[in-house]
């Protein structure tokens, strides 16, 4: 189960929004070893597509080396579909390298969410199995 804050959670959507109709796509990175989402990486779609993402290299680099210096770790790897439901592509899969991460898909299609606003759903994906889970969404995490 991905467990996040209103605030992460809000965030996401509020991106995925702002770049439609491009795909949108970031991370949330956490606290090394806790699974915990904390810190949201909006970043920038280097495909600036409606129906590809791709993280530019060189932010990506960047990136890493940032979560190694903060002794985080990528704890969601998010973006948006644009015109299909929040299910992971085959792209999207072989994409999917980091197996402890929950892999969050936002559709901001009409007609995908319960009110036609958005789809906000969240995978595992490893060795190219595609399994869901639940999202919890709280105002706080628990100590």
């Amino acid at each position: 189960m991905l467990t996040i804050t209103r605030e992460l959670h809000d965030a996401i959507v509020a991106h995925a929004r702002a770049d439609h109709p491009d795909e949108a796509c970031g991370m949330v990175a956490g606290p090394a070893g806790t699974g915990r989402p904390e810190r949201f990486i909006p970043m920038l779609n280097a495909a600036r597509s409606p129906t590809f993402y791709e993280f530019d290299s060189g932010d990506l680099l960047k990136l890493y080396r940032e979560l190694d210096d903060r002794d985080e770790e990528p704890v969601i790897v998010y973006h948006s579909h644009t015109a299909t439901e929040a299910y992971p592509s085959r792209t999207d899969v072989s994409y999917a390298s980091e197996p402890f991460a929950h892999y969050v898909l936002v559709s901001t299609a009409e007609g995908t969410g319960p009110e036609d606003a958005f789809q906000f759903r969240s995978y595992r994906i490893v060795d190219g199995e595609i399994t869901e889970e639940d999202v919890e969404v709280v105002e706080a995490y628990q100590p």
